[in-house]
């Protein structure tokens, strides 16, 4: 079993300690969210008499169904305490600017472990989800870890948004670990009104971004969201990040990416792709991530024109020497 060193050390490290932090990255997606509330869920279960806190220093507010963290425990708390971080590929993104405090540090996580971190450090890129991690380690440990009802939505929740309702990034571990989490009696039916159901403002802005989007000659599809349309639309800067996905299904862009403005001048890009790779473009402007997900932070419209640019020619070399791309 892969990893099984590292988890058999983890599981050892969580019976060692009495108090346990638990910490995602800042602004949280569903997998952030999902494997952080999900492993506390389980922890907590398994482990009544242990102090488990769920510290956070931001929220989702799409996610807001999934309910509050505990917020930030003093500094003396986390004198001997472990320190589990979720989802987090280096420190300075985790929502928790006390991290340093704890005694240990382990790091989850299914980013390219570019920045390493921490005392123990489970890191599997191929996997579509952290979520899909904590519930194999549930699964590999159900004898000592209890999953509970609770712990499986959670879980579930960021299994299902991380692999783009189970698009990207799954194998056959990946729905046997989904049906391990439905057998524990999951509402999908409420689950995905929560996740699929609009509000009639936010189909006026898709409109919005369907009037206004771009293709580049090579089929990369993008817009940029300016501070101006983000106050025109009420945007938050969370929904601000969900544009990239309304332009994900269109036949021959391979690339879609959204250009968000921020009042200090900078600009965040979001970029996606199917087929080919792009997160070394991401790299080469200092951002990074998946290798069909990550995004960086931009200055200018001439770093974003550059980056749109070279998005555009990675897509002629791809589509001159590969077949079977849509």
């Amino acid at each position: 079993m892969k990893n099984r060193k590292t988890t058999d050390l983890i599981l050892a490290k969580i019976k060692e300690y009495d108090k346990i932090v638990i910490s995602r990255h800042l602004r949280p997606d569903g997998d952030a969210l999902g494997s952080s509330k999900g492993l506390a869920a389980a922890l907590r279960a398994s482990f009544p008499e242990k102090r488990i806190m769920l510290a956070s220093e931001d929220a989702s507010e799409n996610l807001a169904f999934l309910g509050p963290d505990d917020g930030q425990p003093d500094d003396a708390f986390y004198s001997g305490t472990l320190l589990i971080c979720l989802d987090c590929g280096n420190p300075e993104r985790l929502s928790n600017k006390k991290y340093a405090l704890a005694k240990e540090i382990i790091k989850i996580d299914h980013h390219p472990n570019i920045r390493p971190y921490g005392d123990i450090m489970w890191v599997e890129p191929e996997r579509s989800s952290v979520c899909e991690m904590i519930a194999d380690f549930c699964m590999r440990y159900k004898s000592e870890i209890v999953t509970t009802g609770e712990a499986a939505y959670f879980l579930y929740t960021g299994l299902v948004t991380d692999s783009g309702r189970f698009k990207y990034s799954v194998n056959g571990d990946t729905m046997r670990v989904a049906g391990f989490l439905l057998d524990k009696g999951i509402n999908t039916e409420l689950l995905f009104a929560h996740l699929n159901l609009d509000d009639f403002s936010w189909l006026k802005y898709k409109s919005f971004v369907y009037r206004n989007m771009k293709i580049t000659p090579n089929g990369a599809a993008h817009i940029r969201i300016t501070c101006k349309t983000r106050e025109k639309f009420a945007l938050t800067s969370e929904q601000a990040s969900e544009t990239v996905y309304m332009m994900e299904s269109i036949k021959g862009c391979l690339i879609w990416l959204a250009f968000i403005d921020y009042e200090d001048g900078s600009t965040r890009v979001r970029l996606r792709s199917r087929f080919v790779q792009t997160n070394r473009i991401a790299e080469k402007y200092g951002g990074g991530g998946h290798e069909y997900a990550s995004g960086a932070t931009l200055r200018g419209s001439k770093q974003i024109n550059s980056f749109l640019a070279d998005c555009d020619a990675l897509l002629y070399e791809y589509k001159s020497t590969h077949e079977g791309w849509i």
